[in-house]
């Protein structure tokens, strides 16, 4: 069972998001806030991060996946964006960022599952 953190805003789809990786056999942290997330990135150690990218407060998910990148405790820390934003320039501003893999809502949820399996199987290099 792998532990991954869940950044998302809205109360529900952070529910559904962590009751779909729950019966995918993850545990999951699941937070509301960009700054929230870095703590649990950094407490945590998890396998996988699933942000959001507009999140409220001082750290939406591009911020908070550049700070990880930036940190050597958590640059290898595969991260997913999960995201309302689907126009090719703000999955460039994803990738670019230093994401490891970027998704639309609304999402498959089979594909979401396969895509955070691949990066938990991936893990962080030696």
């Amino acid at each position: 069972m792998a532990v991954i953190v869940v950044a998302e805003d809205d109360p529900d789809l952070r529910e559904l998001v962590t009751l779909i990786l729950g019966q995918a056999g993850h545990e999951v942290v699941g937070v509301g806030q960009g700054d929230a997330a870095l703590v649990a990135c950094r407490e945590r150690r998890p396998a996988v991060a699933v942000l959001d990218i507009a999140m409220p407060g001082d750290l939406d998910g591009l911020a908070v996946t550049r700070a990880l990148r930036a940190d050597p405790a958590t640059a290898d820390l595969p991260v997913l964006l999960l995201t309302a934003r689907a126009r090719a320039d703000d999955v460039r501003a994803g990738i670019d960022s230093g994401a490891d893999d970027y998704i639309a809502k609304p999402f498959d949820v089979g594909y979401f599952v396969e895509r955070v399996g691949r990066l938990v199987a991936d893990g962080r290099p030696a």
